[in-house]
């Protein structure tokens, strides 16, 4: 029998601020492409971490077999490093400058040994990772984001590794560098365990693994699969929550029913006994034990009320929470084919590189279109949306705005006050409301209670966008422009999910950065514009 590349068993960790994690988890992985899913917080990295042994388990074990490599989301890059100290070969590239240059020191060919071929794997690596232009001397300084995500997956490549951790492994990554991605991974047949909110990604694994109440629980399929698996076990679990809802109500009736007629025999039985003159003793032994009946009665309808409401407790600990926001945002419709922004012949230069090519961008948005806005990483998709905010100004051509406020959303999801609460922050934004509607409108973005006055800083990132849209979109006045830059970056699935219900619900124009294609099919763009080689282009989508 063979052995599991992974094996988790009775794993337990506590941060050392006695914050627990895991206790007593259990679980083992296959050979095979495994989809990691939880929402923010639930402690999916964390958990990466513990299998690649960045930390210690504070019980229980992890046995891993083979080659490990770990691609971490937050990669530990300083821009003073090459590309080959990233790929663990600089000082074999060294060494083997250092022969070709006459130096035939022992040294040199014990640093060697057998990476004879290591600069021809590299640029295999780096090629096939959309790379080629890259050289192995260059500076991370010089890299973007995306780029420096795929030089970290191309360094555990040159590994050979048997087993592949991936944490959110496509942020950051522009559309082509994401399917060379996918190529990748449909390709791989070692063991993958994959932490994504990428739904293309997840759909092109062998199973999903979901991290819930400190368990996991695997699913057969890729995440469409799970979805569905999800949505039926939903269905059945609330079918099971009305049956002992209603379970409890008769049983609540019946005791109710039956305590009335143990009152009324009791009551006829006492006029009976005093007009048939019976002696107090007998007449009232017979009422002791009418009431020892009753009682009895009482204590087992008592006793089943008590199972129906346990099964109901149950039967609802089994619903899943629905999650979902529902909004109505009138204050933002904008008529169609009215005009909010029109940019022409737009140049702009940001240090040595002009963005635009030739005569310049041109531009305009309509309400209330919904456009997406895509291009390699770098190309200057951000300047754009600044631009047509107004925090940027350009060196030449024409901008005009309508009247009507546009909102910027940037990556950083900065807008909001730190130091300030939910309800402070949105009171800012919407003064016109009365506490009780701003209540029922920070509730409808699910924060209720206590909730409502968490500071800021201490929000997750599905929390602190649910707070960012709450007061952008109920703002006085209301957006009838929104730019968003990669809204669903570092973005659980659920909150992917409500970001789709807001701006479902919002009736004004937007303009969005995405390279999830499935994200942009949900919200429905009409529209995609594509910067490449300084040239805007622009596409109606085509009806399905």
């Amino acid at each position: 029998m063979s052995v599991s590349p992974i094996v988790v068993s009775g794993l337990s960790f506590t941060w050392p601020d006695d914050v627990p994690v895991f206790r007593g988890l259990t679980f083992s992985v296959e050979a095979e492409r495994v989809g990691l899913v939880a929402p923010n917080g639930a402690g999916k990295s964390t958990l990466l971490r513990l299998v690649a042994g960045d930390l210690t388990p504070s019980a229980g074990s992890v046995t891993v077999e083979g080659v490990l490599g770990h691609l971490p989301q937050d990669l530990p890059l300083t821009a003073g490093r090459t590309v080959a100290d990233v790929l663990g070969i600089a000082d074999v590239i060294a060494s083997l400058d250092a022969i070709e240059s006459g130096d035939a020191s022992e040294r040199h060919f014990a640093v060697i040994g057998d990476d004879w071929d290591v600069e021809d794997r590299a640029r295999a690596e780096l090629d096939r990772l959309g790379l080629g232009d890259v050289s192995l001397r260059d500076p991370l300084g010089r890299l973007s984001g995306g780029q420096i995500v795929s030089l970290g997956l191309a360094a555990l490549l040159l590994k050979r590794p048997d087993v592949l951790l991936l944490d959110e492994p496509t942020n950051n990554l522009d559309l082509a560098a994401r399917h060379r991605l996918y190529d990748l991974l449909d390709g791989w047949r070692g063991c993958v365990l994959v932490v994504s909110h990428d739904r293309e990604l997840l759909d092109r694994m062998d199973r999903i693994a979901e991290l819930s109440d400190g368990e996991v629980r695997f699913y057969g399929g890729n995440y469409t699969a799970y979805e569905e698996a999800v949505a039926t076990e939903r269905e059945a679990a609330e079918r099971n929550l009305r049956n002992a809802e209603q379970e409890l109500k008769r049983e609540k009736r019946e005791m109710q029913q039956a305590r009335e007629r143990a009152e009324r025999r009791a009551s006829n039985a006492s006029r009976n006994l005093k007009d048939a003159g019976l002696p107090k003793l007998f007449a009232g032994n017979m009422k002791r034990s009418a009431e020892k009946a009753a009682g009895s009665a009482q204590t087992m309808h008592a006793s089943r009320v008590s199972d129906a409401r346990e099964r109901a407790d149950e039967a609802a600990r089994a619903v899943r929470s629905d999650q979902g926001i529902a909004l109505e945002l009138p204050g933002t419709r904008v008529p169609a084919g009215r005009t909010l922004f029109v940019g022409e012949h737009l140049r702009k230069r940001l240090g040595d590189t002009e963005i635009f090519a030739g005569d310049g961008a041109d531009l305009t948005i309509r309400g209330p279109e919904r456009i997406a806005l895509s291009g390699a990483n770098g190309v200057g998709k951000s300047t754009l949306l600044r631009l047509v905010n107004g925090d940027l100004e350009p060196d030449s051509g024409t901008v005009r705005r309508a009247d009507g406020r546009v909102a910027y959303l940037s990556q950083r999801l900065d807008l909001l006050d730190d130091d300030r609460t939910i309800a402070e922050n949105f009171a800012a934004s919407a003064p016109s409301l009365s506490d009780a509607q701003r209540l029922n409108v920070l509730a409808r973005f699910l924060f209720r209670g206590q909730r409502v006055h968490l500071p800021v800083r201490v929000l997750s990132g599905g929390e602190r966008l649910r707070a960012t849209l709450a007061c952008v979109l109920y703002a006085e006045p209301a957006p009838h422009l929104l730019l968003l830059d990669e809204p669903t970056n570092n973005l659980d699935l659920v909150s992917v999910g409500q970001l789709e219900n807001a701006l479902d619900s919002y009736e004004g124009a937007f303009v969005v950065i995405s390279h999830d294609e499935r994200f942009l099919e949900r919200i429905k763009v009409g529209r995609r514009l594509t910067l490449a080689d300084g040239r805007l282009t622009s596409v109606e989508n085509l009806p399905s």
